[in-house]
This record gives structure tokens, C-alpha cells and sequence, in this order.
């Protein structure tokens, strides 16, 4: 009985391997770069990349997240040797970019602004060829700020942004056509008559092709600004069922909340793209963090 107990186990550890995991490698840098083209003028240069125009540099503590796809190696358990990951991004990337000035000491961009956009792309043709047959790159994220980030995917040729924002907010959570008991029975302290707030974490995520000048897909200003008008304020320090006609007669719970934000920032970025003043940029994604624990995704 013993031996045929441990056959099973070995053949189910046998089983479990072979099959394909992703695994995610983070590292770090600091760089600094500028947005800034020295053919221009100074007028141009703030036409072109806003309020972050400066001849000067400002610096940044990336963090790159570098998501590998493999077969796990009956052999040692491994999809890679991650010190194998490492040593790639350490040659290809590390080496090159940190405590350097990317637009003066990273060849690709002697004539091509750094941004993040620009960045991953260069950084994939970088890092791809060098990884062992046995793995894929699946996708690549480049922090610059908590606030800000961009991602590269091998399934989409879309390069896709993020924006960081926060708002605080109050509501109540309650459904009209249920009973008093079964309202309370369903939500609880959060059924309370007065309600509740949070400290809402709202992350926006547009995907598009870089402009080849300014290397950014959307102007990061007029994002914010679509964002400041259209969500935050409105929606910062109020309560959601009581101040916001949307709302009205509706639950409002974070599902719902994240499907009428997406809603709203679809049609206001459609409206500025229509409008030729926003890139190529589209809404791809949003998410709304009601709690550090509890976490909404809408996407497009």
C-alpha cells in the first residue's frame, strides 16, 4: 500500500511539471533623462511634451518587471534559473541605463525622447533576443513613479499607460428593491444609514501608439485634466449616493462604480480624440481600489 501510495505521489509531481507558469523578475534603476529638443524652441518644446519640458534632466528610480513564460524543467523544478534573468537584464539593461543620462548615454535615445512608451519598446528588442529558448517574454512593466507606469504585452502591439489618482468618497451601500432585513442581511455594516467612506485609489490605463516625435501616445496634462474634470472632482469628498445624479437609485457598489468612471472617461477621451487634440491613445483599462484588499478592473 506504501509503495503504491508513493507511485502516485511521483507520478502526480511528474504530472505537475512539464506544464507552462509565468514568472516575474523585478529590478531596479535610476536614470535621468529630459523632455526636451534641442532643434526646437522653447515655445515648440512646451507645444510639444508640456509641462515636463525642461533642457535640464530630472531623475527616476524605475522599477522593471520583467514577466517570462516556460515549461517547468522536470530536471530542477524551474521554468529559468532566475540568476540567469537576471544576468540578461543586468547586461542588457542595468549596465546601460543606471546612474546614466538616457538621453545622452543610451545611444537609442541620443535622438529620441525617453518616455515610457519609448522605453519599453526599446528595452523589449533589447532584453527578447537574449533570453534562453526556453522561455518567452510575455510582458514587460516600467514603473518611472508609484503614479505612473506603462506596460508591454507579447499578445498586443499596443503600448498602454497608467495614471495613479486618488479621491476620498462616502456611500451607502443598499438595494431598493430589497427588504430592510435582507439589505442588512447582504451588506452588513455597510448597510449603515448614515454610510461609510474610503480613500479610493483609481488607476487609468490608455493603450496606443507613440506619437515619433514626442514619443507619448496622449499628452499626460490633458489626461489629468480629463481625469481632474470629469471623476475627481466630482466625485472627491462627496457622497456618492446623495451628491452625484448618476447614482440615483442605484447601488453603489465598487462594481458599479468602476463600470460608470469607465463609462464616463471613454466618452470624455473619445470626445478629445475626436477632437485631434488627445493622440492616438484610447481607454483601455480602469481599476478602483475600494480597500487594499478589494479591487475593481473595467476593461475595454
Amino acid at each position: 500500500m506504501i509503495a503504491i501510495d508513493q507511485a502516485k505521489e511521483s507520478a502526480e509531481q511528474i504530472g505537475s511539471l512539464g506544464r507552462t507558469v509565468r514568472m516575474v523578475r523585478r529590478l531596479t534603476f535610476s536614470a535621468g533623462h529630459r523632455y526636451w529638443r534641442a532643434v526646437l524652441s522653447k515655445e515648440e518644446n512646451v507645444a510639444l511634451f508640456g509641462t515636463i519640458a525642461s533642457p535640464y534632466n530630472h531623475g527616476h528610480n524605475y522599477v522593471l518587471d520583467v514577466e517570462v513564460e516556460g515549461q517547468v524543467d522536470e530536471s530542477n523544478g524551474m521554468v529559468v534559473n532566475i540568476k540567469v534573468i537576471d544576468d540578461i537584464v543586468r547586461r542588457s539593461v542595468i549596465e546601460r541605463y543606471h546612474n546614466k543620462s538616457i538621453n545622452d548615454e543610451v545611444p537609442e535615445f541620443a535622438d529620441r525622447a525617453p518616455s515610457l512608451e519609448n522605453m519599453l519598446e526599446s528595452l523589449w528588442q533589447e532584453i527578447d533576443p537574449l533570453l534562453p529558448s526556453e522561455v518567452s517574454l510575455t510582458q514587460l512593466r516600467l514603473e518611472e513613479m508609484p503614479t505612473l507606469f506603462g506596460e508591454k504585452t507579447m499578445t498586443d502591439t499596443l503600448v498602454k499607460l497608467t495614471r495613479v489618482y486618488e479621491f476620498a468618497a462616502s456611500h451607502r451601500l443598499h438595494a431598493d428593491a430589497l427588504s430592510h432585513e435582507e439589505n442588512l442581511r447582504l451588506f452588513g455594516k455597510c448597510n449603515h444609514i448614515h454610510g461609510h467612506g474610503h480613500n479610493y485609489t483609481l488607476e487609468v490605463t490608455v493603450a496606443g501608439t507613440p506619437d515619433p516625435v514626442s514619443g507619448m501616445m496622449c499628452p499626460l496634462d490633458q489626461l489629468d485634466e480629463i481625469v481632474e474634470k470629469t471623476i475627481l472632482k466630482r466625485y472627491d469628498h462627496r457622497n456618492l449616493n446623495l451628491d452625484l445624479p448618476e447614482y440615483e437609485g442605484r447601488n453603489t457598489t465598487s462594481e458599479v462604480v468602476a463600470l460608470q468612471i469607465f463609462d464616463d472617461l471613454k466618452a470624455a477621451i473619445e470626445t478629445e480624440i475626436s477632437a485631434g487634440s488627445f493622440g492616438s491613445a484610447h481607454l483601455y483599462r480602469v481599476r478602483v481600489h475600494e480597500t487594499a484588499r478589494n479591487i475593481f478592473e473595467v476593461t475595454n
